[in-house]
């Protein structure tokens, strides 16, 4: 199936490893320039070396933190620069750590918006100003699936996602004019370093074997088993792709049916 995402310049925040990393390969793999960003620059040069020999793709890459709004700008920029052109973004930052509300102090919250709620703010600037110039554009928010359904140790990402949602809304609403989609994406529980940071919470203060808590967690989806993050790239691509392309202002879940509301 033609996605119509050949020769796309498709940007992809903390694409490092992780669904990030999915992402990025996934857009590579249907004939898209892809830029990556993350704060390692060791593991960010690492994953785009292999994604520009297996998939022989144009691949621009960056490190640094995606929470300084001047290194988004000079970034942005450059991708521009670099392949003429900016049609998707991808905002991604990585979640806050798992913490109860009140194990958080004032500097977490304080790091929580800036990571996930104004790099998105940051990304949006710099980007839609390209999208417009062209009258298409795709921007994607990848969240989690607790701005449906807070999660038991996730307080900081329960209350700043939500907020992205918000944005997605806002931006979707004011720029549909221009061709611009806005979309986000929540992944459930995947196979992720991250949901291995929140087994070990959950295990420091249940007593339980990390183990058992995965085991719930599958148990838990109706498919039984946790998401694969490419999963969630391929979800991502089709949300970038023409065959999206009467969908703005959403939230799709990638979670195997563990969210319960209707």
């Amino acid at each position: 199936m033609d996605m119509g995402l050949k020769d796309r310049v498709a940007l992809v925040a903390a694409s490092s490893q992780g669904i990030g990393r999915s992402t990025a390969e996934a857009f590579a793999a249907e004939g898209c320039r892809v830029a990556m960003c993350a704060r390692n620059t060791q593991i960010l040069h690492a994953a785009a070396d292999k994604i520009r020999k297996q998939y022989n793709a144009e691949v621009f890459a960056e490190a640094f933190d995606v929470t300084d709004s001047g290194a988004v700008s000079r970034f942005v920029a450059e991708v521009a620069r670099t392949f003429g052109s900016l049609d998707i973004c991808v905002i991604n930052g990585g979640g806050p750590p798992a913490k109860g509300f009140l194990a958080c102090s004032l500097e977490d919250w304080q790091r929580a918006l800036e990571l996930n709620f104004m790099s998105a703010v940051y990304f949006a600037r710099e980007v839609i100003p390209h999208m417009q110039r062209k009258r298409w554009g795709r921007i994607i928010t990848l969240t989690s699936i607790t701005t449906k359904q807070p999660v038991t140790d996730l307080v900081l990402s329960n209350a700043a996602r939500a907020a992205v949602v918000g944005l997605v809304k806002s931006l979707a609403n004011e720029f549909g004019k221009d061709g611009i989609l806005v979309n986000n994406v929540g992944p459930g529980f995947t196979a992720t370093d991250r949901l291995k940071e929140l087994a070990k919470a959950r295990s420091a203060s249940s007593g339980k074997p990390e183990q058992e808590i995965f085991e719930g967690w599958s148990a838990d989806a109706p498919l039984k088993r946790l998401g694969d993050p490419r999963e969630v790239a391929e979800t991502i691509v089709w949300l970038a792709s023409e065959r999206a392309s009467y969908i703005t202002g959403q939230t799709v879940l990638v979670d195997g049916g563990m969210y319960k509301g209707l």
